[in-house]
């Protein structure tokens, strides 16, 4: 029988490092391909410190204070890092840091600004997640690099219905699909029509799901858990020992991953510093 599975610091290390890792990953594949969005990605004090546009949703650190303390002079270089793209600093931040690292990004002008649910999945376990069969009339793929701009359609329409200033950021993924490796893309799709999308990336283990849409006229048809069930399969697979996802708190995305024996790890707090 294998060890329990706690949501402490060791957990949180490893979950905060694989959604570091893809993000850095995303933008250093997005900046080799499209030399003029400036991407980058370093790491600074033991944090995954991306920048893959002013409006990008990654565009932050990942794992500030895990591994190294949050150090003014740290967070100094962090934010001139920022700053000279044009761009406010945002950190994610895991609750088991610790009180000194919240006190200094208070004292240092920063203000919560999002607050989400990390959640994982031991895929390994005795106890499989509820896979059942998809709705009738779903179906769910893994995609070929011929339909990356397929995928990146449906992807799109989903997201910009709720977030229409990531058109442009969104449009270029495409390319980035097959170029990103580790990356696994998925098609849901209704009657034959593809309706949904999401990804999943590979790290040390760990799969993290990510990019989950609907297109709007396709919601609450089942299609977001048929994906999930897809992913989680394909996790186990593939060797990992834990799937992860992030959402908003209380969000449907919570509910659907809750209700696929998900568990929350931890909330965390994103914090913003504007220029």
């Amino acid at each position: 029988m294998e060890p329990p599975l706690f949501a402490d610091l060791a957990l949180s290390r490893r979950l905060e490092a694989a959604e570091g890792y893809a993000c850095a990953q995303f933008a250093l594949v997005r900046r080799r391909l499209f030399p003029e969005s400036a991407s980058e990605a370093v790491r600074i004090a033991g944090a995954d410190v991306v920048y893959d546009g002013v409006d990008s949703p990654t565009t932050q650190t990942f794992g500030l204070g895990m591994h190294q303390e949050a150090t003014p002079d740290a967070l100094a270089a962090i934010e001139r890092f920022f700053s000279e793209r044009g761009s406010s600093t945002q950190h994610e931040i895991s609750p088991f840091v610790g009180i000194s690292t919240l006190r200094l990004l208070c004292d240092r002008g920063y203000r919560p600004m999002e607050i989400s649910n990390v959640l994982y999945l031991a895929t390994q376990s005795a106890d499989p997640p509820r896979v059942g069969g998809p709705p009738s009339g779903v179906d769910v793929r893994l995609i070929g690099p011929a339909e990356a701009t397929l995928w990146t359609e449906v992807s799109t329409r989903g997201w910009t219905h709720e977030h229409p200033e990531l058109r442009d950021f969104l449009d270029q993924t495409g390319a980035l699909l097959t170029a990103r490796e580790g990356m696994a893309c998925f098609l849901a799709l209704l009657d034959g029509i593809p309706a949904a999308a999401g990804a999943l990336s590979i790290y040390q283990g760990i799969a993290l799901l990510a990019g989950a849409s609907t297109v709007p006229e396709h919601r609450s048809r089942g299609l977001q858990a048929a994906l999930l069930q897809a992913r989680i399969a394909y996790a186990r697979e593939h060797d990992c020992d834990l799937a992860m996802m992030v959402c908003e708190a209380g969000s449907n995305s919570q509910r659907n991953s809750e209700r696929q024996l998900f568990r929350i790890a931890y909330t965390r707090i994103k914090w913003q510093k504007t220029l």
